[in-house]
């Protein structure tokens, strides 16, 4: 009989924990954050060989990933922006540590001569 409730026993606690455990990991499955940025570039040559490589660099050494980019966009409704580049990060607050980081500035204001840009971030939805 004691074999039986040690038994018993046993599995209430197993499935307490992994109860617990998928909790835990639901609760870490955030949903990505993208920064959608739309860039009217008035100098191609410089924005591609100056500007972008050190752009994309910074961004997948802080953490975030380039999930499109290009200077061949399809217009749909309205004006459609010389180049578009979307990416994807973990969190806001990655995108913020980013922004706030030693190369951002100095980076940027190397893009501010080569282009104007407009960038927002959305939270995606929960996969």
């Amino acid at each position: 009989m004691r074999k039986q409730y040690a038994a018993a026993l046993a599995m209430l606690a197993g499935v307490g924990l992994g109860g617990a455990a998928m909790q835990g990991l639901h609760a870490q499955a955030k949903p990505p954050v993208y920064v959608v940025t739309e860039i009217a570039v008035r100098n191609i040559p410089g924005y591609v060989n100056e500007y972008a490589p050190r752009a994309q660099a910074s961004i997948r050494r802080a953490g975030g990933k380039i999930l499109a980019a290009s200077l061949h966009v399809t217009q749909l409704e309205g004006p459609a922006p010389t180049r578009v580049v979307i990416q994807v990060w973990d969190s806001p607050e990655q995108i913020a540590a980013w922004r706030q980081g030693d190369d951002y500035d100095e980076i940027r204001k190397i893009g501010g001569r080569y282009a104007i840009f407009h960038s927002f971030a959305v939270e995606g939805l929960p996969q």
